[in-house]
């Protein structure tokens, strides 16, 4: 038998997810508009933040026809979760008989994270993921689920715990203003993750932009970025 002490292991996991909450490189973007609420994620994928390993991986993902997901941390951690979250939605919409509402999802979202971090591991789980989605009465919320397992109801904006975060809560602070359209969400949306592809190394290649409303989910925009060099005067 292996005895562990509990509280070497809780300062081994809690230095594990310092070191690499803010050096996993995505910038991520969720806006709470009037009639809705927008989500958006640039597109370069890196190895430890220093090599590009992809430059069209798209982070923000419709799981289900009312769920929408959006995470930065390790790819692995966050393509494995979108695939269990689909399956355990549906397994207890099958037990329920009905469909989860937003906020049961994302209390879901964040006992799975609450409990992979907690789980003695060599290498720890390192995935912050936001939550957006339409319930069945049409109304629609956003959820920040980072990556120790707590969750937070979003009222305004969030960039979760993303490398872009600092450059994207910062243009919002002074441009976000309550009540605006869903229309203005997405334009403001687009223009974080581009701010922050500016000046985060680990963010770039383009933006996805979802739409929620109470008529469902919409892919709305691709957008690529093409390095383009030309001669100088």
């Amino acid at each position: 038998m292996i005895y562990v002490n509990s509280k070497e292991l809780d300062s081994k996991m809690d230095e594990d997810l310092k070191k690499n909450i803010l050096t996993t490189g995505t910038s991520l973007v969720g806006i709470v508009c009037k009639d809705g609420v927008v989500m958006a994620g640039d597109r370069k994928t890196t190895a430890g933040g220093r090599i590009v390993m992809s430059k069209n991986t798209q982070k923000v993902d419709a799981i289900n026809n009312y769920l929408v997901i959006s995470g930065t941390g390790t790819s692995s951690d966050i393509e494995l979760s979108k695939k269990i979250i689909r399956a355990q939605l549906k397994l207890k919409e099958l037990r329920d008989k009905k469909r989860p509402t937003i906020k049961e999802a994302a209390n879901m979202i964040a006992m799975m994270s609450y409990r992979n971090i907690r789980q003695a591991s060599m290498i720890p789980f390192v995935a912050g993921l936001m939550v957006g989605g339409v319930n069945e009465d049409g109304s629609v919320e956003l959820y920040s689920v980072e990556p120790a397992g707590s969750t937070m109801k979003v009222e305004d904006f969030d960039a979760n715990f993303s490398s872009g975060m600092p450059y994207i809560l910062g243009l919002l602070e002074r441009q976000y203003k309550k009540g605006l359209t869903i229309g203005e969400g997405i334009e403001l949306a687009i223009e974080a993750i581009k701010s922050s592809s500016e000046r985060d190394t680990a963010s770039g290649f383009g933006v996805d932009v979802f739409k929620i409303t109470k008529e469902g989910i919409e892919h709305i925009s691709k957008q690529r970025i093409e390095s383009v060099y030309q001669e100088q005067a």
